[in-house]
């Protein structure tokens, strides 16, 4: 099939994607379902594309996941979920050990699962999934450490299942050592810590100090660096997750320049890496394979969400309370077993041992796929009612607020940036003497590399800049002002300068 139609089925599945979204929003549903609906529909089952290759899947879902994980880092505020990390990191290590365990135990005895296997299935399991979680807790007002715990626990538990479903699915075939299993688990996650804690930064210091020549540079700047950080510590043989998201948490934090454009630009390659990976993984499954795999799929899914998460959670909690870090309420504990979701990222771990050829592996996946579906069914609509039941909800809590740095387009407004040069007549002007329309007001002086406020009785000097916040219908008019008052000075329209080209 030519290049240019294979362009035209990818450009109208996103549209119709992009639109689903509004769908998903409405019925408080994750948008990964119905994503994963149109890759079951373009499959074998549907259109009749052909996929089956686990391994480019892996490849695929692995940088999918990196940039959904940089923008998590990068639009995460550290101010919100700094209490929260301690515990977070609780639930990302120790919590995702019991989880992993628990289940293993719980398939095994259940369903008479091999220990490996058993094992490979409850790694691919433990990780909560950040898109699934909060495409749905982003309506429900939460207190803030609560709805800090379930954010930076989805960032940070990623890193230790990639690791754990990579080590036993290469040692499916012999005898893993724990004590090797462990070390090499601790030694990867250091690797990546320093890797993100270097690079993140030391890119902030550089583009603090890099003047590029256009604004849109940065956006691709900042995500560049995220890759470097990934790429880095994976040659160094460590976690390239937990490097890229401590490099973008590192620099969505920082004072950069257009950080407003860096997030937009982020939060858009996260959507489209959403949108391709979720079709990708439905153009993966085989429904006709499914049918063997439901009953499997329902007894292990239920033991996660009734056994393993809670387990894992009763776990860290009891563990924060012994270390003094922080105190989890049984109502708390309940809510945060029932919101762990699972989404995108226990798929694509299930391509993982699919490609390393394991035994089982391919049951493995559709196992993961079915439990996925039906468990985001069941949990993601009933969070608001288990909130309420539990009286975990804050329904005096204001929902997180939206500030945009510049939203002029939708104000019909324009920011002009005016810079004072040498021999203007607006040099020495008070700010009121400008008489600028009544749409458009000076909101900002940077003189001498400060900025402040001015007042009616500012002078304006030679190398100033002046922040101009005008509505679009008088921005000409505008112009011509300051254009007169430069040639003529204040008095221009005596001399009826009229700041014409």
């Amino acid at each position: 099939m030519p290049l240019d139609v294979w362009l035209l089925i990818g450009a109208a599945i996103v549209i119709a994607a992009i639109a689903s979204v509004r769908v998903a929003h409405r019925s408080g549903l994750p948008s990964l379902l119905l994503f994963l609906g149109f890759g079951l529909v373009l499959g074998e089952a549907g259109v009749g594309i052909p996929f089956d290759n686990p391994d480019l899947a892996k490849q695929i879902g692995m940088t999918a996941l990196a940039v959904i994980l940089a923008e998590g880092g990068l639009t995460t505020t550290w101010s919100h979920v700094r209490r929260a990390v301690p515990l977070a990191l609780i639930l990302a290590t120790v919590g995702v050990a019991v989880s992993i365990v628990v289940l293993a135990l719980a398939v095994h005895l259940l369903l008479g699962f091999e220990p490996i296997t058993a094992l490979i299935l409850g790694a691919v399991l433990a990780p909560t999934d950040a898109a699934a979680v909060f495409s749905v807790l982003r309506r429900l007002p939460l207190p803030p450490r609560l709805a800090g715990v379930l954010e930076a626990e989805s960032g940070f538990n990623d890193a230790p299942t990639v690791i754990a479903v990579v080590l036993l699915s290469a040692t499916a075939h012999t005898t893993p050592s724990i004590g090797t299993f462990l070390l090499q688990t601790g030694v990867e996650l250091v690797i990546g810590a320093a890797v993100g804690l270097a690079v993140g930064p030391a890119g902030a210091y550089a583009l603090r100090r890099v003047a590029l020549p256009a604004s849109g540079l940065y956006p691709i700047a900042v995500l560049a660096l995220t890759f470097v950080s990934y790429g880095g510590a994976v040659l160094l043989h460590g976690s390239g997750f937990l490097a890229i998201y401590l490099t973008a948490l590192i620099l969505g934090n920082s004072r950069l320049p257009h950080r407003a454009a860096t997030r937009g630009f982020a939060e858009g390659a996260a959507w489209l890496a959403q949108i391709g990976l979720f079709v990708m993984l439905g153009l993966l499954a085989s429904p006709s394979e499914m049918p063997s795999s439901i009953i499997p799929g329902l007894i292990a899914g239920t033991a996660l969400v009734l056994l393993a998460r809670p387990a894992s959670v009763l776990v860290s909690s009891v563990l924060a309370r012994v270390a003094r870090i922080a105190k989890v309420s049984l109502r708390e504990q309940a809510f945060l077993s029932w919101a762990g979701l699972r989404g995108a990222i226990p798929i694509v771990l299930a391509t993982i041992p699919w490609a390393e050829g394991v035994y089982g592996s391919k049951d493995i996946f559709n196992e993961v796929f079915i439990i996925v579906i039906v468990f985001t069914l069941v949990q993601g609509p009933t969070l608001p009612f288990v909130a309420r039941v539990l009286g975990v909800a804050a329904p005096g809590e204001a929902h997180d607020l939206e500030v945009e740095a510049a939203p002029l387009e939708e104000l019909q407004a324009d920011l002009l940036q005016v810079r004072i040069p040498p021999g203007s007549g607006l040099h020495g002007v008070e700010v009121f003497e400008l008489r600028l329309p009544a749409g458009a007001q000076v909101t900002l002086v940077v003189r001498d590399g400060k900025s402040f406020v001015p007042s009616d009785t500012t002078r304006v000097r030679t190398d100033d800049q002046l922040l101009v916040v005008t509505t679009a219908a008088c921005r000409d008019q505008v112009e011509r002002r300051l254009r007169a008052v430069s040639r003529r000075g204040k008095l221009a329209g005596w001399y009826g300068e009229r700041g014409l080209e």
